[in-house]
């Protein structure tokens, strides 16, 4: 599908290659409910060479097409927040998207245009690469506001403009009566979809670089790629990859995040190979970034799951999630440690809203299968067992390798009486870590004995057939 925004630029920039405007119309006309036709009449000149170089001093518009000299490209994602193109003709509705790029410069992770330079392509045809260049940046979002009736559209499209290829294109719309809270969610939904897309863009565009060329932050991007898979295998591949980075750059704070981010992911699913040093050397980590990095909301959200996970110092990873959260509000996994840390704390009811606001944000988030375990232990926790179990099969079915969800669906079936579900969860378990006990389990997650829910859990887990 083609967005309304992107047709308008191409009809555009078609309009500014032959000195047309869409007020005078001579060559290139729309017609209503019909499309578009070049009006113009066609004829030959042999005066002009088959590469066209006479083209623009023929149409007296040199001065437009000229290139800017081309910036170098960051080397952190990049990206310019063109101002979207106003389809409805309204001048009220020109300034919505002018707070685009303040929301997205709180993702420090990202490189940022100034909107003071973005703004300088108001109401000009563009084409995306070449803003690129002229902006040195690698990607573009750009999109068009209109308006009909009392209700308002927005379309948004991320390009890379190295390409020109459409990364994530989305349509939002809703009720005119206020306006500023209609831009706030557009705002929000937007910036929550750009952050993991842009991760995933950034891996596949590393899948191109030679192993030979690879810097600190290649090798984090190659550690993330791994750390989606979430394999045995992958995750010490990662932190393989982590070690390499921060031999590079040893106050890295990003790579010492998500190494701690893997040891908590091996320790969960029962793959530490050296219990005791693993959890020291995550917890290190974890302290130490969050030292280093406590302005970027990425590196927060991951020291904190960690220092929970590793350290179970609830006060402190509190702490660090709110922190992180305060630096993003719209950040879908930021939301989602939080919240995991709220239900810990025994918060649940506060843990389900944060976790539907980020299942809201990003419904189709490449950790989406995190946000429904969290849900399905939230309602187990408050006795909702039908609920439990309905989200911890939705995270099954995104990441069947995941131990919480299998042991969320083990309990909640077995309080269900569903011997047969518990019962295919604990073997599905017990293929991802053999050696798992219920004992083992309660001297690991000391808080399971310590809590009415952690004991609720265990006695779930005991009767769905777990070995002591």
């Amino acid at each position: 599908m083609v967005s309304d925004s992107a047709l308008t630029s191409r009809i555009n920039a078609a309009r500014a290659a032959v000195g047309d405007t869409g007020d005078e119309q001579r060559l290139i006309k729309t017609l209503p409910r019909k499309g578009i036709r070049f009006v113009g009449t066609v004829r030959e000149d042999p005066g002009v060479s088959e590469t066209g170089a006479n083209f623009p001093a023929r149409l007296g518009h040199a001065e437009d097409l000229v290139s800017r000299p081309a910036l170098g490209i960051p080397d952190r994602p990049s990206i310019a927040v063109l101002p979207f193109a106003n389809m409805s003709g309204d001048p009220e509705q020109d300034y919505f998207a002018d707070g685009m790029a303040e929301a997205l410069s709180r993702c420090k992770w990202l490189f940022v245009i100034a909107r003071n330079s973005s703004f300088t392509y108001k109401g000009k045809a563009v084409d995306i690469r070449q803003v690129g260049r002229e902006l040195g940046v690698r990607y573009v979002l750009e999109g068009s506001v209109r308006r009909g009736a009392n209700r308002l559209r927005f379309t948004a499209q991320l390009i890379d403009a190295t390409s020109g290829a459409h990364i994530w294109a989305d349509r939002f719309e809703g009720e005119l009566a206020d306006i500023f809270e209609l831009q706030d969610r557009f705002t929000e939904s937007i910036v929550a979809a750009i952050e993991p897309n842009l991760q995933l863009a950034e891996i596949e565009r590393l899948k191109q670089k030679p192993a030979a060329n690879l810097h600190a932050y290649d090798l984090m991007l190659r550690a993330q790629q791994l750390e989606y898979e979430f394999t045995q295998d992958s995750l010490t591949a990662a932190l393989d990859c982590l070690d390499k980075a921060l031999k590079i750059d040893p106050s890295y704070a990003p790579a010492m995040a998500l190494a701690a981010h893997c040891y908590v992911g091996r320790r969960i699913q029962g793959w530490t190979k050296d219990f005791t040093a693993e959890n020291a050397e995550g917890l290190r980590l974890a302290v130490r970034a969050a030292e280093l990095g406590k302005d970027d909301g990425n590196v927060l959200w991951m020291s904190a799951f960690s220092v929970w996970q590793l350290g179970r110092d609830l006060h402190r990873a509190r702490e660090l999630a709110h922190r992180s959260l305060r630096l993003n509000s719209n950040s879908a996994i930021a939301l989602t440690i939080t919240a995991w840390i709220e239900m810990i704390a025994g918060n649940e009811d506060h843990a389900i809203q944060l976790y539907h606001r980020a299942d809201r944000l990003s419904p189709r988030d490449p950790r989406a299968w995190l946000i429904a375990t969290g849900l399905g232990l939230a309602h187990f926790y408050l006795g909702h067992y039908d609920e439990a179990k309905s989200w911890a099969e939705r995270a099954l079915a995104q990441n069947s390798r995941f131990a919480a969800a299998l042991r969320c669906l083990a309990a909640s079936a077995a309080r269900l009486g569903q011997r047969d579900t518990a019962a295919a969860a604990v073997r599905e378990m017990l293929k991802i870590e053999p050696q798992f006990t219920l004992s083992n389990y309660r001297a690991h997650v000391r808080v399971l004995a310590d809590s009415p829910w952690g004991a609720g859990l265990l006695e779930a887990l005991r009767v769905a057939g777990f070995p002591e």
